[in-house]
């Protein structure tokens, strides 16, 4: 797929982008060689090989869930500047 200015100049104009007339012929350059360096990693024989999340090798640290204790409600609202009812005041925003 080749990228010509006209592409450039949509693609720039949908971005909001304001680009110079001069600078479209070199972005659809630098477009196109991305798009063929794309196009050699399509070509990497990939199968079998297992995807990766991290470069180092580590299981995931996970921790029982438990059911907790959730009932702090004055614990919360004591750092409440002001609260009514179990719940926080704060200002009318909307009208």
């Amino acid at each position: 797929m080749a990228i010509d200015a006209a592409t450039v100049r949509k693609v720039a104009h949908l971005a909001r982008i304001k680009t110079p007339e001069d600078r479209l012929e070199p972005l659809a350059q630098e477009l196109n060689g991305i798009l063929a360096w794309i196009e050699q990693l399509d070509q990497v024989d990939v199968e079998g090989v297992e995807p990766m999340t991290s470069n180092v090798a580590q299981p995931l640290r996970l921790r029982d869930d438990v059911v907790t204790d959730g009932d702090k409600i004055d614990a919360v609202l004591s750092n409440a500047p002001k609260s009514a009812d179990g719940f926080f005041v704060v200002p009318k925003v909307v009208d």
